[in-house]
């Protein structure tokens, strides 16, 4: 592992608005985010903040919000948000010395928005494939070395059977030495072993496990009976 816990420094802020408001960015001022396992997924509804949450520890570590490497940092136009030019990291037995140096880190920021754009600006010429194999390519071809790597639901392009090849890809990272966080969707990603799942919502952020997921739940439901929840939303 590489982080043990992050956190945002003080300052500043009005709690009444974004991202302050939001409760998992207002328990991660408080006590922080502790990982325990070299992978985390982060799980919630939209709107809940995860996609917040996992851009501004990407940013913290130094990858660029708008996607890539450590080594294509800050590509975009884009600045730091203001959650995550805050974030600090305390570093895992393993990761002293990546989080003491700038230049030995290492690690991947992947969005599904804006995949495409940073797969190209590393070399994978997404135009030569399709939208999930380039996703899968970037696991391929660049997700190899110990690093941090971020995830923000990247099953979002993958098929069934694409997602269970990003599960391998995920378990070789981790051992290998890597640390992965991904905020997803996915029932099928969050099965992984070991795996560390961090629910978050109203309640702001708790460890949970696979059997207790509520999107679990609703797809054993749905799957079983999709007419109970299909009259709900069909006229």
């Amino acid at each position: 592992m590489i982080i043990e816990r992050a956190y945002a420094h003080g300052g500043s802020r009005d709690e009444g608005e974004w991202p302050w408001s939001v409760p998992c960015v207002r328990e991660l001022l408080r006590g922080g985010m502790r990982f325990t396992a070299p992978v985390t997924f982060v799980v919630g509804e939209n709107g809940s903040g995860k996609s917040t949450l996992v851009e501004a520890l990407a940013e913290g570590f130094g990858l660029d919000p708008w996607g890539g490497s450590h080594e294509w940092r800050y590509a975009s136009h884009r600045t730091k948000s203001v959650l995550g030019e805050r974030i600090r990291f305390d570093a895992a037995p393993g990761g002293r010395r990546m989080l003491a140096s700038w230049s030995a880190r290492q690690g991947f920021f992947l969005r599904a928005e804006t995949a495409l754009d940073a797969l190209g600006r590393e070399g994978l010429d997404p135009d030569a494939r399709s939208h999930g194999e380039g996703f899968l390519a970037a696991f391929r071809g660049k997700f190899l070395r110990p690093g941090l790597y971020v995830l923000d639901e990247p099953e979002a392009a993958l098929s069934f059977s694409s997602c269970l090849e990003l599960i391998g890809h995920i378990d070789q990272l981790a051992a290998a030495g890597a640390q992965v966080i991904c905020a997803t969707h996915s029932p099928l990603l969050t099965a992984l072993p070991g795996a560390d799942i961090v629910e978050v919502g109203d309640h702001g952020m708790r460890r949970t496990t696979w059997q207790d997921l509520a999107l679990v739940d609703h797809w054993r439901r749905y799957l079983a009976d999709p007419g109970a929840y299909l009259r709900h939303v069909l006229g």
